[in-house]
């Protein structure tokens, strides 16, 4: 292997050594407080954090990207639906912003927003979903939806059933 390949091969390992570093999976065992029944999961738009709430006052946190400026909501609402690998259509609010955008972009897809899992949420357009952006996560960037990276949106997904009750405090 000439000297000129071995040095773009190690410059490529290094830097995707380095993206993956940034995109692991961080959920941290945490205490919180309030009155919250196990297995809720509780969104805190301020903190930019998703607790997925345990037993006797403990939570799995994940870092999280919420709504910008004018796109942020609260409340309570259930997970509908859950998805690997979703297709996703831009909602008439995105479309109106960028009408540049397809129609569907296929699950899969680098292009894909949605990321490697979603769980929709009822009453709304919105989801708890992955990403093609990981940088994004721990922003205020979304159109209401709440971002996480992949490794910990697919270790949620299994943590919860449809049907899971969701919080979101501002």
């Amino acid at each position: 292997m000439s000297k000129r390949i071995a040095v773009a091969l190690a410059a490529t390992l290094a830097v995707a050594t380095m993206m993956s570093t940034q995109a692991q999976a961080r959920p941290e065992l945490v205490d919180i407080s309030g009155d919250y029944a196990p297995g809720t999961i509780v969104v805190k738009t301020h903190e930019r954090r998703l607790y997925l709430i345990l037993e006797s006052g403990r939570a799995m946190r994940y870092p999280v990207g919420v709504g910008k400026a004018g796109k942020q909501w609260s409340g309570t609402t259930k997970i509908d639906g859950k998805y690997l690998n979703p297709a996703w259509s831009p909602p008439s609010e995105v479309r109106r912003d960028k009408p540049y955008m397809p129609d569907v972009i296929p699950g899969g897809s680098p292009r894909n927003p949605m990321g490697v899992a979603a769980m929709t949420l009822a009453g709304g357009e919105y989801a708890i979903h992955g990403t093609n952006v990981p940088g994004s996560v721990g922003g205020f960037v979304s159109y209401g939806c709440i971002r996480m990276l992949n490794d910990d949106i697919s270790d949620l997904y299994r943590r919860v059933p449809v049907g899971t009750t969701v919080t979101v405090t501002r």
